[in-house]
């Protein structure tokens, strides 16, 4: 009988256990419509809500600036990826991804309660500006973009965000004609839609903080040095890049412009018919104009030197030369650092003994 009520009662404790372990966001309303993410467990207690493929800007066209999403009707059931934005695959033979791209996604760690005024963390995918994807990609087994374990662990709103890489996201002439920084908007846009929609999912909208990697550092820290984020966010993290990097500047865009014309047909005395042709050119076939040449990387002294599109100084969203604009920073906490391994396989080609066990390194 003593072990009957022993067991009655550890049954009932069980139930409640898991009774209280089930605090989760169902349907939340966003500035654009009605969102239904899922709910995954993650321990004792513990849960996180992931909302996936959530609109934050309309497609955009092509060399514009994104443009507000027109929302939608009835309930967004947020629980796919979305398509990154057309790009290059890592070996340089093709593409993959679509021009309707600009969606983010959000992680919410929830325990006994809903979550409530969390920090939350927006991340910067990293890819040489050339190509990269917020979603969750397993690299030799292992996710490098799951937000789940971030959120968990660190009790805070992780958001990952797409924004246009390659020659659909920075191709410049340098001036008003095709001015740039096109995936820099986008993701000013990602940044602004947590701002006015986080505190939905239980999120501080005064506490975000911006991250990123590589190429999603110098994002994050553009972000950071740009006017027209002034009071958006809080704090910048960078991982392996800032504004000032070599890489992270295109400082003659025409000419790489020009070379991207001559590719896909549309070299032209004229400037602005030039332009006129790339506007109507394939975006594949101007997509894979941007691409590296990795026979070249065989030959070239200097890896480093092959990464040709970036970001540039436009007047507007980069008013200036990146080392005169850090009065803009005064506002942000700063952390900046760097990730083993980073850029391994470019510093590998430029310095090969790096790669050779008790080799002198020096240069």
């Amino acid at each position: 009988m003593k072990m009957m009520k022993m067991m009655m009662m550890l049954v009932v404790f069980l139930f409640c256990l898991n009774s209280a372990s089930a605090a989760k966001l169902k349907v939340v309303q966003t500035e654009g419509g009605k969102v239904e993410g899922k709910n995954h467990k993650m321990g004792l207690l513990r849960s996180v809500d992931v909302f996936k493929g959530i609109p934050f800007a309309d497609v955009p066209g092509k060399w514009e600036k994104p443009k507000p999403h027109p929302g939608w009707s009835g309930v967004l059931k947020a629980t796919q990826y979305r398509d990154r934005c057309l790009q290059v695959t890592l070996l340089q033979t093709k593409t993959q991804g679509s021009e309707d791209c600009l969606y983010l996604n959000i992680f919410v760690p929830q325990g006994l309660k809903l979550s409530t005024n969390l920090p939350v963390m927006v991340y910067l995918f990293g890819g040489a500006f050339l190509l990269g994807t917020s979603n969750d990609v397993a690299i030799l087994g292992d996710s490098l973009y799951d937000g789940k374990e971030m959120a968990d662990r660190g009790e805070v709103i992780v958001v990952t965000v797409n924004y246009r890489v390659g020659t659909m996201g920075f191709l410049s002439t340098g001036d008003a004609r095709l001015p740039g920084n096109y995936g820099l908007w986008d993701q000013h846009a990602a940044i602004s839609w947590v701002r006015r929609n986080i505190a939905a999912f239980g999120g501080n909208p005064d506490n975000i903080t911006v991250f990123g990697q590589s190429a999603g550092a110098a994002s994050a820290s553009f972000q950071m040095l740009s006017p027209h984020n002034k009071g958006l966010f809080r704090r910048v993290i960078t991982q392996c890049g800032v504004a000032l990097s070599p890489w992270a500047l295109q400082r003659d865009p025409m000419a790489l412009t020009k070379k991207i014309a001559r590719k896909v047909g549309c070299s032209r005395t004229n400037v602005d018919d030039m332009l006129t042709c790339l506007k109507m050119s394939d975006p594949v076939g101007l997509t894979m104009a941007g691409k590296i040449d990795v026979l070249l990387i065989l030959g070239k002294g200097v890896v480093m030197d092959l990464l040709e599109i970036s970001p540039v100084v436009d007047g507007d969203f980069i008013p200036d030369e990146p080392s005169k604009l850090f009065h803009n920073a005064a506002q942000f906490d700063y952390m900046a650092g760097v990730n083993s391994m980073d850029g391994h396989i470019f510093a590998g080609v430029d310095v090969p003994s790096i790669n050779q066990r008790k080799a002198n390194t020096t240069m």
